[in-house]
């Protein structure tokens, strides 16, 4: 029984209870059965047969007082009695015959008795009486009567009462039948109430003894266990399968929680030392901004002051004595021009680049094909005649509209740049929405640029041309790669493009930029 687990135990005793209850419904059924048939003995069978025994006496003694009467009057009439009471009495015993079981032999013989006696009274007594009344008169046949009395009746009217006695004890006897089947019955009822009496609080006992305080002994040292005491053994204190196994489990469960505890308490150390090495970091980033910003106000202020004297100085002696020397002296003042005014170009896109990112407006919704409009009035006189500028199906994205800007202007500043020669620049600009992502592309159908500079091309300073091809300090893409980061997006270059160059970047779309319907095209110039 210490193996049985609960769900056993209690199967075995429903399938017990259910088993006797089972049998007593058999024996039950059964004796129903009997009950219902002795009822129904005596009722449709005994009874009625009792009443045509009664019937049977009535319709003899008719007879023998027609029988009297004609004698005593000669009147024809008088006999009706005596016919009727045959008729009646030939009726009456094939109803009892109708109503007898094979088993039924003493009532079988008291009513062949009772046929025989009447047959006997008849032809003794009866038939030779009417004969005499009319043959002899009614004087001879009172004398008759009176000289042969009513015996041979009498034995008729006996036999009946035999045959009635008989009948009764079969009535006694199924009344009896039927009320020990009834009595057993209602024991049957008491036995399966008593069954489902034990069963019950047999059952809620096995509750309370292998659910219910296992289960709250369980709960109070589970109780323990999160009130802080992790180091707790959790065990079942009893007899349960079920309880022991599920208490071994719970503990299995506070081991794991107590071990992945200890591995937190670890890494909140971990943690807690990372967060002051991240401080530290964060105090050393904040010194180095605060040197980038003074960095940025020299190069602002105190650098460009004395390199702007240098390049006006340099282009007075270009203007004042250039042809009064020789080749080489305007040679060295034209490198000296060039260089100083490189230079201040270099600290002007420096200082826009170090700029991106720490002097923010805040983010904004901004429309790009306000932006595009924008940009393209700005790179018109660049553009020239004949160049196409075209976009279509721009968002409206979250972002800072000035530095937007700036990214479209390098992006088609660059198109526009790096044309074939004596062919119209065209530059597109298009939109798709991906994985919640604008995906921006801009293409134009210039000399574009080739695979192995794909990654170079947005390092800052990187030049892919000699500086007297094409002019510029070779910062834009980079600038261009720092605004798409700041935005939270990323940019490539597409490399499987047949003409011309394809770069691509992305953008966070807004919450409702599924529902944002895109504008229309705008023209070209």
């Amino acid at each position: 029984m210490r193996a049985w687990t609960l769900r056993i135990r209690i199967v075995a005793l429903c399938g017990a209870a259910g088993l006797l209850l089972g049998g007593l419904g058999v024996v039950a059924a059964i004796t129903a059965a009997a009950n219902n048939q002795q009822v129904d003995d005596i009722l449709d069978r005994v009874s009625p047969m009792r009443a045509a025994g009664e019937t049977l006496n009535t319709a003899l003694v008719d007879q023998e007082t027609g029988v009297r009467g004609y004698a005593i009057t000669g009147q024809e009439h008088n006999l009706k009695p005596y016919r009727d009471g045959l008729a009646q009495e030939n009726l009456q015993i094939s109803r009892i015959e109708s109503y007898l079981n094979p088993e039924d032999s003493d009532i079988r013989a008291a009513l062949e008795v009772v046929r025989d006696r009447a047959v006997t009274w008849r032809a003794e007594v009866a038939e030779p009486l009417i004969q005499t009344v009319s043959g002899e008169g009614t004087e001879v046949a009172q004398q008759r009567i009176e000289a042969s009395g009513t015996r041979e009746f009498d034995e008729v009217r006996a036999a009946v009462q035999v045959m009635q006695d008989h009948i009764q004890e079969l009535r006694a006897r199924s009344a009896d039948a039927a009320r020990a089947s009834s009595q057993a019955l209602v024991a049957i009822e008491i036995a399966a109430a008593v069954i489902i009496l034990f069963t019950g609080a047999f059952l809620l006992l096995l509750l309370d003894r292998l659910v219910s305080r296992p289960i709250l002994d369980l709960a109070g040292q589970v109780r323990q266990v999160a009130a802080g005491d992790y180091d707790r053994h959790i065990e079942s204190r009893y007899s349960s399968p079920d309880l022991t196994g599920l208490a071994d489990d719970v503990d299995r469960m506070r081991q794991q929680i107590a071990s992945e505890l200890s591995e937190v308490r670890e890494a909140r150390q971990q943690v807690e030392w990372i967060n002051q090495q991240l401080q530290s970091q964060a105090e050393e980033l904040t010194r180095s901004n605060r040197d980038l910003e003074q960095f940025a106000y020299v190069a602002s202020h105190d650098l460009q002051e004395p390199l702007r004297k240098v390049a006006s100085f340099c282009q007075l002696l270009q203007r004042r004595y250039a042809g009064q020397m020789d080749e080489r002296a305007d040679q060295y003042i034209a490198f000296a021009v060039d260089g100083a005014q490189r230079m201040q170009q270099l600290i002007n896109d420096l200082l826009a680049f170090s700029r991106i990112g720490r002097f923010t407006t805040g983010f904004t919704d901004v429309d790009l094909n306000k932006v595009l409009a924008e940009v393209k009035s700005q790179l018109e006189p660049r553009a020239g005649e004949g160049a196409e500028i075209s976009w279509s199906g721009l968002p409206m994205v979250e972002g800072e509209e000035a530095l937007l800007t700036t990214l479209f202007v390098n992006l088609i500043g660059n198109s526009l740049k790096f044309r074939r020669p004596d062919v119209p620049p065209v530059v597109r600009i298009t939109a798709s929405l991906e994985d919640r992502e604008w995906h921006v592309n801009v293409r134009d159908n210039g000399i574009g640029i080739e695979a192995e500079f794909a990654d170079k091309v947005f390092v800052i300073f990187q030049r892919l041309h000699a500086r007297d091809a094409y002019e510029g300090t070779g910062i834009g893409l980079a600038i261009v790669k720092k605004i798409v980061e700041y935005h939270g997006g990323r940019v490539w270059l597409d490399i499987d493009v047949a003409e011309g160059a394809s770069i691509n970047f992305t953008l966070p779309a807004v919450p409702d930029a599924e529902a944002l319907e895109s504008a229309e095209d705008v023209g070209t110039t």
